[in-house]
């Protein structure tokens, strides 16, 4: 659980990096950044893994770049099932998802990789 929220707080500074840095990408308000991180964090677990199969061909001929793709579209779900946060268009969702991905790297460098201790 507490994983859970530590991801929800690094996609919440990714996204909300995003609508700053990235034009096309709004939130009304920090209620809808706190939803919009938890949704993503939803939609990422269900959908994405099933969208990363359907969509292998592609990012083998891609060497790995469709996934970009594949983020933008589960920001962009994200952003349908949410009224105050807005993704106008794939170049924006792009830009998110490159961002947030960005934000989740440098986090996990300094949170470390959660691996459970070894029971020796």
């Amino acid at each position: 659980m507490i994983r859970f929220i530590i991801q929800a707080l690094v996609t919440m500074a990714g996204l909300w990096l995003s609508a700053k840095v990235v034009p096309g990408v709004d939130f009304t308000n920090n209620g809808s950044l706190i939803a919009a991180a938890i949704i993503l964090g939803v939609v990422n677990a269900v959908v994405r893994p099933i969208m990363v199969v359907l969509t292998l061909p592609f990012t083998v001929l891609t060497f790995g770049l469709f996934l970009l793709v594949v983020n933008a579209a589960m920001i962009g779900l994200t952003s349908l099932f949410l009224d105050g946060f807005a993704v106008h268009g794939l170049w924006a969702g792009i830009g998110a998802a490159i961002v947030t991905g960005v934000v989740s790297w440098i986090a996990g460098a300094f949170i470390g990789g959660g691996e459970e201790p070894r029971r020796d």
